[in-house]
């Protein structure tokens, strides 16, 4: 009983940082855009958290982990379509997990995962899209999509079978964020000025960079959560490995993202520099447990200039996302991923084999779900706010609020 009392007590904490990590959300995305912008990037995120939470108590947990929310609810036939086991009741939802945690602390901590990956999406499509569609694509997403996937893995499903490892959700958190958010911005096109006449990419600067730093290390700080927590007890040994390859990588990619911009555009760029500590976090995720700290310096050193190449390519392909998501947790998602392959105890041809698999086809049907959902709503509601409210600033025409009231309207500045 103690030892459930003393890991049950660790997953609670890691679920209030990985909870915090929202408020680093905020910042950084707040910071990285404009301040006609910052109320709807705020509301957004304020939003996922809540909805994020209902929907997957509702529905996503039983579609990930098979349990008693739903037993004899939803016909089993529903989740047999998706090769899901159906909920059954068990008699007691208080039960623990191999003397791990609570059934209920299980909830918590998962559903702030789920809310993670409709987060990734709200930074990639800021300043144009409109607020109800993003609220009806989040949803669905976190409620249907992101649990299906995990279930694959997590929940027992066909990659868990397969040999299929992901630690922490580089792919099954990240990339799933990452994948919905790449298709959100193909088809919601580039904010006003991104790309001129001439085709060139135009720096659309943020207004606060102080708060996106701020929002990187409160990151960094709830990623102690994010992976500590998926040890899933309070393990001395393999919470105190994963904290340190997990610290290791980050740094490493900060360090790397900053060397490698520098080369390349002969100048100190902190968000460079700042994405690339998110990248080495992002890359570590699905491996932490597995990796030497020499491996994790290695895997960081690569996500660093997988940020910087990636950001490039996404202006190349005359893509626009405002914060670096999807180089962050596409991109570096997918390399800490197949990494499991490369480094660490499961290193070998098969398991990279196994990983790339894995990859593919998460990303086959992410994008798939994606392109569906956001297609009927651009269809039905729109997607994308009109010319004069973008330009004006989405705080004035979706909230009547400005972030900065004492500072003047948006329309004096």
């Amino acid at each position: 009983m103690e030892l459930l009392t003393t890991n049950n007590v660790w997953m609670m904490v890691c679920t209030a940082l990985v909870f915090f990590m929202h408020l680093g959300f905020s910042l950084l995305e707040v910071g990285l855009t404009r301040q006609k912008n910052a109320i709807n990037i705020l509301f957004k995120n304020v939003f996922i958290i809540c909805a994020g939470l209902l929907t997957y108590a509702i529905l996503g947990f039983n579609l990930m982990y098979p349990g008693s929310f739903l037993a004899g609810v939803i016909p089993d036939y529903f989740f047999d379509l998706f090769g899901l086991s159906a909920p059954v009741a068990d008699g007691s939802l208080d039960l623990a997990y191999n003397e791990g945690y609570t059934y209920w602390t299980d909830f918590l901590f998962q559903g702030m995962f789920a809310a993670t990956a409709a987060t990734i999406v709200s930074g990639a499509v800021a300043e144009r899209i409109k607020l109800g569609s993003f609220m009806l694509f989040s949803v669905i997403y976190i409620t249907i999509v992101y649990p299906i996937v995990g279930s694959w893995k997590w929940g027992g499903g066909f990659l868990d079978g397969l040999g299929f490892y992901d630690f922490a959700g580089s792919t099954l958190v990240h990339s799933v964020g990452g994948w919905g958010a790449l298709i959100a911005i193909y088809l919601l096109g580039a904010r006003l000025g991104k790309f001129g006449k001439d085709g060139q990419s135009h720096a659309i600067p943020g207004h606060n960079i102080p708060l996106a730093t701020a929002g990187v290390f409160i990151l960094w700080l709830g990623w102690f959560g994010f992976n500590g927590g998926s040890v899933l007890s309070a393990d001395p040994s393999l919470t105190s490995i994963t904290l340190v390859t997990t610290c290791l990588a980050a740094a490493a990619g900060g360090i790397s993202a900053f060397l490698v911009s520098t080369i390349a555009y002969k100048n100190y760029d902190l968000t460079m520099f700042l994405n690339g500590i998110l990248g080495g976090l992002v890359g570590i995720t699905a491996g932490a447990d597995l990796m030497s700290p020499f491996d994790a310096v290695l895997i960081g050193l690569v996500a660093g200039g997988v940020i910087v190449f990636g950001v490039s390519l996404i202006d190349k392909l005359k893509l626009d996302d405002p914060v670096g998501a999807v180089a962050v947790h596409l991109a570096c998602g997918i390399w800490g991923t197949l990494a499991v392959g490369i480094f660490g105890s499961m290193a070998g041809f098969d398991q990279f084999l196994t990983q790339l698999a894995g990859v593919g086809i998460i990303g086959a049907f992410c994008c798939i779900s994606a392109f569906v959902i956001l297609s009927i709503i651009k269809a039905t509601m729109g997607l994308r706010m009109e010319e004069k409210e973008e330009t004006e600033g989405l705080d004035a025409h979706e909230h009547g609020m400005d972030a900065y009231a004492e500072f003047g309207t948006v329309h004096e500045r």
